[in-house]
C-alpha cells in the first residue's frame, strides 16, 4: 500500500476537521483507491490549543516550511491572503501539489497561481473555496466538461441564506435574525463579508473562472448584499409569488458573460427557491446537461474537510500514478468575449414605492417608465391603511439595467412619491 504525506499548515477548525477525517477513515480512502494519505506534519502558530482531535507525536509545529518541506502533499488552510499565497508558492516552486479552502485568495490571485503551477507542473486543487461539501468544483471541471455552461445560478453563503429564511418564516426583521445568528455562530462578530454579498462574489468569480477559462478577479463582479432587505419586502414578495434570495448569477449571454450577486426574487415554486437556512445550492445549465442541481451543506468543519479530503485524495492518486495535471485545476479556455458592466445586464424588475393617493399618480409612473421602453408585467396598489399614501409594487418585463436606473431618478423626482423606489432583479427560473 503506497503512503504519501500530507503537511496540514493552519489546525483552526477547518484543519481540525481534515485531520480528524484523515485520521478516523484513512484505512476507508485506502480501501477505495490504494493509496493511505498519513500526517506528517500540521503546522500552526499556536499547537498547545486542544482542538479535539489527538494526533500522533511529533506532529505539531510552529514552522510551516518544516511542513512544506518534510511532506509530499500541501494543504494551506491559514486563510487571508498574503501568508497563504507565500505558502502555496513556495509548496509551488518545490514541484509540490497544493490543497486549499482559501476563496478570498483564489478569487483576488487565482491568476499568478495558476500560473505558478503551470510552471512547476504541480498541482492546485480547491473544492472547499466554492460551496464547502459541495462538489461543485470538481463537476464542472469533470463532470460537465463536455458541456457549454450557459448559466450558474447559486445560493453560495449560508449566513445570508439563514437570515433571508428566518426573516420569511418568522416574521422578524433584519437586525433581530442577524443577532441570532451570531449566537448561534453563523455569522461572524462583524458579519460585513457575508452580509454584503463579498463572500459570495468571491465564490462567483471562481466558478465563473472555471466555467469560462479566464481568472476574471474581483473587478467586473458586481456586488450587492441583503442589509437593504426589509421584512415589508420579504411579505410583498411572497404575496406575488416569489422568494428572495442572494443568488451569485454567471450567465453567457451572446458570447459576454455576466458575474453579479444580488438580492434576487425567484419563483417559490423553483428548486432553489426551496434552498432554506444555512444550506447552500447550485444551479448549472449546460447545453448538453440542460439543468443540475447539487445541494448541500456550504460550510462547518465537517462539509469542509469532506471537500479538502477528496482534492488530498485526488492529489495522492495523481502522484501514485505519477500523473500530474492529468485534469488540471485550472485551464484557459477564454470562452467568452467580454464581461459586460450591471448597467447593461437585462433583467426584469421588481420596484415597490410609498406614493400619495391621488388620480393620475400612476399615470405619471407608467408614462416614465415607457419613456426608457420599460414594459409592465403586473402593478398592485396596496389598500391605504390610515395615512395618505398607498404602496403600489410593479414587475416589469426584461429591460436594460440602464434605462431602468434612469427611470427611477426620474419616478423619484415626482411630488407625489414619497420615498425612493426600491427595486429588486428577476429571475424566473
Amino acid at each position: 500500500m503506497k503512503e504519501l504525506g500530507i503537511g496540514i499548515i493552519g489546525f483552526g477548525t477547518v484543519g481540525a476537521g481534515v485531520a480528524d477525517c484523515l485520521l478516523k477513515n484513512g484505512e476507508v480512502i485506502a480501501k477505495r483507491t490504494g493509496v493511505k494519505p498519513v500526517i506528517r506534519k500540521i503546522a500552526d502558530l499556536d499547537i498547545v490549543r486542544d482542538r479535539g482531535v489527538k494526533v500522533p507525536d511529533g506532529v505539531l509545529t510552529t514552522d510551516a516550511m518544516e511542513a512544506i518541506e518534510s511532506c509530499q502533499v500541501i494543504v494551506e488552510l491559514v486563510g487571508g491572503t498574503t501568508f497563504a499565497k507565500t505558502i502555496i508558492l513556495e509548496a509551488l516552486k518545490r514541484g509540490k501539489p497544493v490543497v486549499t479552502a482559501n476563496k478570498a485568495l483564489l478569487a483576488k490571485f487565482g491568476e499568478e497561481l495558476f500560473a505558478a503551477a503551470e510552471k512547476s507542473g504541480a498541482d492546485i486543487f480547491y473544492e472547499a473555496s466554492v460551496g464547502g461539501g459541495i462538489p461543485i468544483i470538481k463537476s464542472l471541471r469533470e463532470g460537465l466538461v463536455g458541456n457549454r455552461i450557459n448559466r450558474i445560478y447559486g445560493i453560495l453563503n449560508g449566513t445570508c441564506n439563514y437570515i433571508l429564511t428566518r426573516m420569511e418564516r418568522d416574521q422578524a426583521d433584519f437586525k433581530e435574525v442577524l443577532a441570532d445568528a451570531q449566537k448561534l455562530g453563523y455569522a461572524e462578530a462583524n458579519p460585513s463579508l457575508d452580509v454584503d454579498g463579498f463572500d459570495t462574489a468571491h465564490k462567483a468569480t471562481i466558478a465563473a473562472s472555471l466555467a469560462y477559462g479566464d481568472w476574471f478577479g474581483m473587478d467586473p463582479v458586481y456586488v450587492e448584499g441583503i442589509t437593504g432587505i426589509t421584512l415589508d419586502e420579504i411579505k410583498l414578495t411572497k404575496e406575488l409569488g416569489y422568494k428572495i434570495k442572494l443568488l451569485a448569477i454567471i450567465k453567457q449571454n451572446e458570447g459576454n458573460v455576466e458575474i453579479r450577486v444580488h438580492p434576487t426574487l425567484i419563483p417559490k415554486h423553483s428548486m432553489l427557491a426551496k434552498v432554506d437556512d444555512v444550506f447552500n445550492a447550485v444551479l448549472v445549465n449546460g447545453d448538453f446537461v440542460d439543468d443540475a442541481l447539487f445541494y448541500g451543506r456550504g460550510a462547518g468543519r465537517n462539509a469542509t474537510a469532506s471537500a479538502v479530503v477528496a482534492d488530498i485524495t485526488d492529489v495522492c492518486l495523481n502522484l501514485t500514478a505519477g500523473s500530474s495535471r492529468r485534469i488540471p485545476g485550472f485551464v484557459a479556455g477564454n470562452l467568452y468575449k467580454k464581461v459586460l458592466p450591471i448597467d447593461n445586464v437585462w433583467s426584469r424588475y421588481y420596484l415597490s414605492l410609498q406614493v400619495a393617493d391621488e388620480p393620475g399618480v400612476l399615470a405619471k409612473i407608467t408614462n416614465i417608465l415607457a419613456a426608457y421602453n420599460i414594459s409592465i408585467s403586473s402593478v398592485v396598489q396596496k389598500e391605504r391603511k390610515g395615512t395618505e399614501n398607498v404602496t403600489l409594487v410593479i414587475l416589469t418585463h426584461l429591460c436594460e439595467e440602464k434605462n431602468m436606473k434612469a427611470a427611477i431618478v426620474e419616478i423619484n423626482a415626482l411630488a407625489e412619491v414619497r420615498n425612493n423606489v426600491k427595486f429588486i432583479r428577476i429571475e424566473d427560473l
